[in-house]
């Protein structure tokens, strides 16, 4: 032990003498060359920084489809995959010992010989020609400049090439080397050094220059990877100069014959073999998915959202950025390839890649809150756009999930669900009836020439159809809205608005959230859907109903296991019991009769979808139509136990600019084919039906008369379609200079 003790304290004494001379820095006196070699040889591995014991290295992260194996794209600062040694040929491992330490396996971190090797050479050359670091100082250079804690100085400080930082480097060497094993130390170097384009670590400099793992590494590419350390920049032969890359090569495999790794005639045919690249640009971020899938770009946009809000993954968004891009997170999307492949190809049905308007279509697993398809007619991307096209056919914009500059669309009728579940909770059964008249005075004040007089008065969009006793099967199946407002009305907006944010509905919109935090009470247009939501809220919100009342909030991912092989918490569905299973149950009954489906309780005598149930075949269906006033949006949602899926047509751009009615239609067709293709092969689940108190109650739930105002019709658009009114007021944002906001309405009849 004495003498193991004495050969340390020498070693560091001529090493930092000589480490001195070699760097023709400030050479130091060798008496505190002596104090130092003295002080570090009793230095133990537990002193040493904790990222040399535990290395920091930044690491990519691989964002996958819900099948575990389809890549969407990666992340990452520095491209690097940490890799086991196993995981490493044979002969790229002894390549990097031939090229930068070919004594690494004989000497104990500081290679004496070698320092007296370059003091020689560096003394006759008269300048500093040749280092003396070892493969163990070189990972301890490599760790020190990768530190993330570090600024750019002060990692230029701690690198600098100077004697006191060749002695730090040689007592931390010594340190790690009498804690850790060769092999180990070898996995940790090639896991972090720099092999240029990019490249960090052997694992992604395999993919980066030969698209291959790094345990199929053949010689001739190992000793072109190897001999890239020294200068990675200017040597690559990407980018690079490729004869620098081939020189260095030959020299590396001479050094292979000088180690006996391997003979000299396998060095010359080797030498010969021409240069064969095959590089693999790694993607990184959402605009790096592949060309063939960019409209994965907007779930992968929207995983990235979910990541930067949730303090899971550091307590900033900028510490979660750097997480997601540095942690080396293996992620299991929920994206179903198939099921956006199908809704795809469902949204380009309605409107191609060139049209102003769009189609953006969720799809969404009740139960767990798993988005499995985000779909719209538009390129994910940042290429440039013909004149005059801001948003198409290439966008980042969020326009399936929203966020951003994105607040959403009108979905008109379907907003009709809150008020009616807001009604269930309070009691009321589905039996509750009322005859529905064509236009409803309401208590709801508004100002303007198309108020009855100073009050708001709703019609419907096709009285013929929609007029006379309605209950809550036969109101939401025929969309009537004078039975909606009357219900509105005695159950309270506030109430219904309430009911939304409860199911997830986000009121991205200003004048959408002044109204629902202040003015809900006399927000009475609400149920008829004149606030901005997304194809995603809406989806998932209904997708409540076919789980019996359990909300679930989107979730991006089936898994997510960090660089060590942890399981993340993060990636659990968070669920709460948001309707009693009764009052979810009632509210599911109703919403079959708008898609063709019959009631539990044979209710239904009509509905705005009826080709719904043919689309699905045998399998039970629920849903509901919602168009915007003057056709600004077409929106349909639907849902069985298994899926939930919306679409929503309109004009991102410009929300005021009409979709028209006839689109409806196939928007409604799009989001039934889409579920059918989904449900292929899927086992029928039936939806449970209602009890009979809450379906039938008491005969006390008649909503009663409410006074109608006679006012002349207003002028139609096609044979059931009113037009709006030219003086509509803007339907998200409150009257000027009114002291608390003041719900607008609709002027003109909104269709169902």
């Amino acid at each position: 032990m004495l003498r193991l003790r004495l050969s340390q304290l020498w070693t560091l004494f001529l090493a930092g003498v000589l480490s001195g001379t070699i760097l023709a820095a400030a050479a130091l006196p060798a008496y505190v060359l002596l104090a130092v070699g003295l002080k570090s040889a009793g230095a133990q591995y537990e002193d040493l920084p904790q990222d040399l014991r535990t290395p920091p290295t930044a690491q990519r992260s691989y964002l996958y489809a819900a099948d575990g194996r389809t890549l969407i794209t990666s992340f990452y600062d520095e491209n690097r995959t940490n890799v086991p040694l196993a995981e490493v040929s044979l002969v790229m491992r002894q390549a990097t010992v031939a090229a930068e330490d070919a004594r690494f396996y004989e000497h104990g971190g500081v290679d004496v010989r070698g320092v007296l090797r370059a003091f020689v050479a560096n003394k006759m050359g008269g300048e500093v020609r040749q280092g003396a670091s070892t493969l163990t100082m070189q990972y301890v250079r490599n760790v020190l400049k990768s530190d993330p804690g570090l600024t750019e100085e002060q990692r230029a400080e701690a690198t600098a090439t100077t004697p006191g930082r060749k002695l730090q480097e040689m007592r931390y060497a010594l340190a790690l080397e009498r804690r850790l094993s060769k092999d180990e130390i070898l996995s940790r170097y090639l896991n972090i050094a720099y092999f240029g384009a990019g490249a960090y670590g052997v694992a992604a400099a395999s993919q980066r220059y030969f698209s291959k793992p790094a345990r199929q590494l053949n010689l001739a590419e190992a000793a072109l990877l190897a001999g890239l350390v020294r200068s990675p920049e200017s040597d690559s032969p990407i980018g690079g100069d490729a004869e620098a890359a081939l020189d260095r090569r030959w020299y590396v495999l001479r050094q292979m014959v000088g180690t006996g790794a391997i003979g000299a005639e396998t060095a010359t045919r080797t030498q010969a073999v021409r240069l064969a690249l095959r590089p693999g640009a790694e993607p990184n971020d959402c605009a790096g998915v592949s060309d063939g899938h960019s409209d994965w770009g907007f779930f992968c946009d929207y995983f990235r959202r979910w990541w930067t809000a949730n303090p899971a993954f550091g307590h900033t968004v900028d510490q979660r950025q750097q997480t997601l891009r540095r942690g080396g997170y293996r992620i299991v999307t929920s994206l179903d390839p198939a099921i956006q492949a199908s809704a795809l190809q469902q949204t380009l049905g309605v409107y191609g890649y060139a049209d102003r308007r769009a189609m953006p279509m969720a799809v969404v697993q009740p139960g767990s809150g798993r988005v499995l398809a985000l779909a719209v007619n538009r390129h994910y991307g940042l290429d440039s756009n013909p004149p005059g096209q801001e948003n198409y056919p290439n966008t980042v914009n969020q326009l399936v999930a929203g966020g951003g500059d994105i607040d959403g669309y009108q979905a008109g009728s379907t907003f009709k669900l809150f008020t009616m579940l807001a009604a269930l909770e309070s009691g009321m059964p589905l039996s509750a009836g009322y005859v529905a008249p064509s236009q409803l005075l309401t208590s709801y004040p508004v100002s303007g020439p198309n108020s009855c007089a100073g009050y708001w008065c709703p019609a419907n969009a096709n009285p013929g159809w929609m007029d006379g006793y309605r209950n809550m099967w036969t109101g939401f199946g025929r969309s009537v809205n004078t039975y909606f407002v009357a219900l509105e009305q005695r159950v309270g907006a506030d109430e219904a608005v309430r009911m939304a944010e409860r199911l997830g509905i986000v009121f991205r919109a200003d004048g959408d959230a002044r109204l629902a935090a202040y003015g809900a009470r006399g927000w009475g247009a609400f149920t008829l859907g004149v606030a901005a939501t997304t194809p995603l809220d809406l989806a998932n919100a209904y997708a409540t109903l076919a789980a019996d009342g359990t909300y679930c909030k989107p979730l991006p991912v089936l898994s997510v296991v960090d660089a060590a092989g942890r399981a993340v918490p993060a990636a659990a569905s968070t669920c709460g019991r948001m309707l009693r299973p009764e009052v979810a149950r009632a509210a599911t009954d109703a919403a079959r009769c708008p898609v063709g489906n019959q009631s539990a309780y044979q209710q239904c005598d009509g509905g705005s979808a009826p080709e719904v149930a043919g689309i699905l075949g045998a399998q039970p269906v629920a849903g509901k139509t919602g168009s915007a006033e003057g056709y600004t949006s077409e929106t349909f949602v639907a849902f069985t136990p298994q899926l939930a899926a919306a679409a929503i047509a309109a004009n991102p751009d410009d929300p005021s600019e009409a979709v028209g009615a006839p689109v409806q239609r196939k928007v409604i067709a799009a989001v039934a084919t889409t579920m059918a293709s989904a449900l292929k092969g899927k086992p029928r689940r039936d939806f449970t039906p209602p009890g009979r108190e809450i379906a039938f109650g008491d005969g006390a739930g008649d909503l009663g008369p409410r006074p109608v105002v006679p006012v002349p019709p207003v002028p139609t658009r096609g044979p059931t379609a009113p037009a709006p009114a030219p003086n509509a007021p803007a339907p998200n944002a409150p009257p000027p200079n009114a002291p608390a906001p003041t719900a607008p309405a609709p002027t003109a009849p909104v269709p169902g």
